[in-house]
């Protein structure tokens, strides 16, 4: 069951690459802010899935490692993947996952364990937004009582440069 590579695919190879983060982290409003950092590779998983790992610093201290797999199932038409950190146990599953119009913007949805902490789900969404090629923004959001959405995170992206050498004269190149 071969998937012949779409636009979609195309749009997740964009990612691909090694990056440099960092971020903003508020568990409820009112409540400090946290700063973190960190880096992350992107790798394809042949033309259809991109694969990431990300080591850093979680929120509010800590060392993080977190993997992420996201691809975009024809059949469904629609984004899906999942994301995995070190720091806890639930696996989450990203599900009706959809690119804005202008194809800026990916926006992933999961559920997972509530911020409440008493055992509860909530919805959470992701969105994933391309500034340029060497810049991407990555926004969390948890659903709030009021039906609203509530930005609890912000993460900003810069492509890692590679230094091109000069191999004739043994240093960069110019």
């Amino acid at each position: 069951m071969k998937v012949e590579p779409r636009k979609e695919h195309g749009w997740l190879q964009k990612l691909v690459g090694d990056w440099t983060y960092d971020g903003d982290y508020v568990t409820e409003p009112g409540q400090p802010q946290s700063t973190f950092k960190g880096s992350e590779t992107v790798r394809s998983l042949g033309e259809i899935w991109v694969v990431s790992e990300g080591q850093g610093e979680m929120p509010g201290g800590g060392a993080a490692t977190t993997m992420a797999t996201v691809g975009y199932d024809p059949r469904q038409e629609r984004f899906v993947g999942t994301w995995i950190g070190s720091m806890m146990a639930h696996l989450w599953v990203y599900d009706g996952g959809s690119l804005d119009a202008d194809a800026k913007a990916l926006t992933l949805d999961a559920e997972g364990p509530s911020m409440a902490g008493d055992g509860t789900l909530a919805k959470y969404r992701d969105v994933i937004e391309l500034e340029s090629d060497d810049h991407r923004t990555l926004t969390s959001s948890v659903l709030g009582d009021d039906g609203g959405w509530r930005t609890f995170m912000t993460t900003r992206y810069r492509r890692k440069k590679t230094v091109q050498h000069d191999t004739a004269k043994g240093g960069p190149a110019p």
